[in-house]
């Protein structure tokens, strides 16, 4: 099968970014023809005045996208288009593009930018889902995205005009969701059932599982503020006899949670900074166990599935996905998003059940192996692949 990739590459590297980059090569593994299609928001750097100024048309509407496309389409002539992120540089009109050339478009919904402007479900510490229920003003009148309501503004103005042309409802073949929760989010607000598969991300290369359990528990992720980290130093200053803390990431709120840990005299938290995949993982197989402590419904999490590949279990938030990929009680625990003492009582079990423990670790491992390999994403995809051509056939 012959496929073109699109994605549009973040400023700040995510994993959406290393997602696009596994399935690329899951692909080229598997002997498909792939072409891929790469714009970066790092292009925003150079636009000058006059450019800044045309960046509402841009994110509507990106004409040398579209005509980028259209000639790639033309000559390369593939079976489908698989589209990542569009945002900013590219933007939805490329699925018009398609839909005139009549070749099938598939869509990763990595977030929740369709039904978001901030794509998070998240303002003010909680999650908000305003805009699902009373319109896309909402947005800017809170300032969701980058906390300015004019750059909110041009993101819900994108949105509006998209779902008025119908775009992602007649251009879109079909969609990929990351979890059963997240599809049920997007046929709630709007999109069809029939279009929109469940896809989960993957491991890869497979890490294996670790021999012994370790000896710490471990944060591993954005240092911001939808993921909790504050209420996992909380619940670390409640615990009833302490067990060290590794805090694996960097971002906007490092200095102020370095601060708060030492202001609560945290002796038993390090952080590590940011890591590379590798040392990540490393450091996963030497925990006790991952906590997620996220306030937001998480789109999906790869870290799971990496603590998973390491035979490790996870303690998280009882919400959205999470919920859905950690089972409570057997590949890890479940707490109440943003409840400090739930979290410390769970930790505090978790420190004296080290057999319990160490069971979920390996059927951690087992759901890694049942549902984020490598392998049996590419069977996902296929299956996915071959009805969404097959239905545009």
């Amino acid at each position: 099968m012959k496929i073109l990739l699109v994605h549009n590459i973040y400023q700040q590297a995510g994993g959406e970014d290393v997602v696009f980059n596994q399935e690329l090569r899951l692909l080229e593994r598997h002997g498909h023809q792939v072409i891929t299609y790469l714009r970066s928001n790092h292009e925003l750097e150079q636009l000058s005045a006059i450019g800044q100024i045309g960046l509402v048309s841009r994110i509507i509407s990106a004409e040398d996208s579209k005509q980028d496309i259209r000639k790639i389409l033309r000559e390369e002539k593939p079976d489908l288009v698989h589209a990542h992120n569009t945002f900013m540089m590219i933007s939805p009109s490329i699925f018009e593009m398609c839909k005139q050339e009549r070749v099938p478009v598939l869509q990763t919904l990595h977030n929740y930018r369709l039904l978001c402007p901030a794509a998070t479900f998240f303002r003010d510490g909680h999650v908000c889902e305003e805009c699902t229920k009373h319109g896309l003003m909402r947005s800017v009148t809170h300032g969701c995205y980058r906390e300015s309501r004019a750059a909110t503004a041009a993101v819900a103005l994108m949105l509006q005009v998209h779902r008025a042309r119908g775009t992602w409802d007649d251009s879109v073949s079909g969609f990929i969701a990351l979890t059963q929760f997240a599809r049920n989010k997007f046929i709630e607000r709007g999109l069809p059932a029939e279009k929109i598969h469940v896809k989960p991300n993957f491991v890869y290369p497979d890490p294996g599982e670790r021999n012994i359990p370790g000896n710490y528990a471990l944060f591993a992720g954005r240092l911001s503020p939808e993921k909790g980290v504050s209420t996992l130093l909380e619940a670390w200053d409640r615990l009833r006899s302490p067990i060290p803390l590794v805090i694996v990431g960097d971002g906007p709120l490092r200095a102020d949670l370095e601060a708060e840990a030492a202001i609560r005299n945290l002796q038993h938290v390090t952080f590590r900074g940011r890591l590379t995949t590798g040392e990540t993982r490393a450091a996963m197989k030497q925990a006790a166990f991952l906590i997620v402590p996220s306030l937001w419904y998480e789109a999906f999490s790869l870290n799971i599935a990496e603590a998973f590949a390491c035979g490790v279990p996870v303690v998280c938030s009882r919400l959205g996905a999470m919920q859905e990929n950690v089972s409570d009680g057997r590949t890890g625990l479940h707490f109440n998003a943003g409840d400090a003492e739930d979290l410390a009582a769970k930790v505090d079990w978790a420190r004296t059940h080290s057999l319990e423990l160490a069971a979920m670790g390996r059927k951690a491992r087992r759901e890694y192996e049942r549902r984020f390999s490598a392998e049996v994403n590419y069977s996902q995809m296929m299956e996915i692949y071959e009805q969404t051509v097959g239905a545009y056939a």
